[in-house]
């Protein structure tokens, strides 16, 4: 994944919420086209930040059970302020509803008490070797590769 928008979890309840943070930095690739004399995050990104830390709630819940989740929808979504270089945004995901093959969430990103972007989401669970068994080992390989990068996030609130 390039854009990798969390920087660290700094809470999990599994089924429950989740809390993590994103640091926009100076130096990243993006900001020199969006925009040069005014540098923000793009709010794609913002909102892919909330994507990804729904995705680490979802995980966490079902122990992994589903190899890919992917956004279904995305519905309320509301920018309602920039994330500049030096800023950092908190996201808070919680469940709202979680079934067979989909989770509803709740999510925020706030700078401070400053809501900056808000969604509601809707995404989709499922394993490439339901549709195709040899993709299977594909299915166990992505699994792995998350829960060493859900080290790597809890691990950096802790060095």
């Amino acid at each position: 994944m390039r854009f990798r928008q969390l920087d660290q979890i700094s809470e999990l309840i599994p089924g429950e919420r989740i809390i993590a943070v994103r640091e926009v930095r100076a130096d990243e690739d993006y900001l020199r086209d969006h925009f040069p004399l005014f540098p923000v995050m793009p709010g794609v990104l913002m909102l892919e930040a909330l994507f990804q830390a729904s995705c680490w709630l979802i995980r966490s819940t079902e122990n992994y059970e589903h190899a890919v989740l992917t956004l279904k929808e995305a519905k309320n979504v509301k920018f309602a302020d920039f994330m500049q270089p030096g800023q950092t945004l908190v996201i808070t995901a919680e469940i709202v509803k979680d079934s067979a093959d989909s989770v509803s969430i709740k999510a925020s990103g706030s700078k401070g008490e400053t809501v900056a972007v808000s969604a509601r989401l809707v995404i989709a669970k499922s394993n490439l070797g339901s549709t195709d068994p040899e993709l299977a080992p594909l299915d166990a390989f992505m699994r792995d590769s998350m829960r060493e990068r859900m080290e790597q996030l809890v691990s950096i609130k802790q060095d």
